[in-house]
């Protein structure tokens, strides 16, 4: 099983579900600035990760224009400005980010400015933090940053004959000529089960013999306790006598 860590993923798409209000009007201040509330309607901003998975601050600015329902978006990615013409390199190092931004989600009603969803798909580097087996017997690894691998499948293995199998211990069993040959194959697939991960074996004993066991050693120990007693009060007997 691998230990290695999940490496990361640029963000290279961002979906946002925001309604702009109808109602607003242009900012006071027709040259936009970040730094100036006064020249820009809205902002919103959420995490987004470069090539080597630094989390860099993506901000939106939506800024009303003076022609009816069309608004501009302006953005920037870790305090810089980025254009939809050319990604730019916004980490020393990271390859160029450019995510595109779908507004199909974008709605202008009387409502107030409301952002009621906003996703992107980068993610940073990942520590492994668990493996995890599915009913199909896939086993995943799973990472800090969310993600998740398929690291290899456990293979069952069946018999024509299973009563013909040569019992080796109280767990492992041997083919022979009468159980047939071992047929490999996938967990629930053809006439293979399932796997059930996190879950114990029942029991795989003669339950009554194992209680009969049980009740004959109680019985010894009762026996070997009564003999000790006995042979107690002899010597206390003994030692009494004058």
């Amino acid at each position: 099983i691998t230990t290695s860590d999940n490496p990361p993923t640029a963000t290279t798409s961002i979906d946002a579900d925001i309604n702009l209000p109808a109602s607003a009007s242009v900012p006071s201040n027709t040259t936009f600035s970040t730094t100036d509330p006064t020249s820009y309607n809205h902002t919103t901003s959420l995490t987004t990760y470069d090539s080597l998975g630094n989390a860099r601050t993506t901000s939106m600015y939506f800024v009303k224009t003076a022609t009816a329902n069309e608004w501009t978006v302006h953005a920037e990615i870790g305090g810089q400005r980025v254009t939809p013409a050319a990604g730019q390199n916004v980490t020393s190092g990271a390859n160029a980010m450019q995510p595109t931004l779908d507004i199909s989600g974008f709605t202008q009603y009387a409502n107030n400015f409301s952002v009621n969803g906003l996703q992107q798909n980068g993610y940073s580097t990942g520590r492994l933090i668990g493996v995890d087996v599915d009913s199909e017997g896939v086993v995943f690894a799973r990472f800090t940053n969310g993600q998740a691998s398929a690291l290899g499948q456990l293979a069952l293995t069946s018999f024509q004959n299973p009563q013909g199998l040569q019992q080796l211990g109280d767990t492992t069993w041997g083919e022979t000529f009468d159980s047939g040959g071992a047929v490999n194959g996938a967990p629930g697939t053809s006439n293979f089960g399932q796997i059930q991960a996190g879950a114990l074996e029942t029991s795989n004993v003669n339950l009554a013999e194992q209680l009969v066991n049980m009740i004959a050693s109680q019985r010894n120990f009762q026996a070997n306790a009564q003999m000790i007693q006995t042979e107690d009060q002899v010597t206390q007997t003994i030692i009494n006598i004058r």
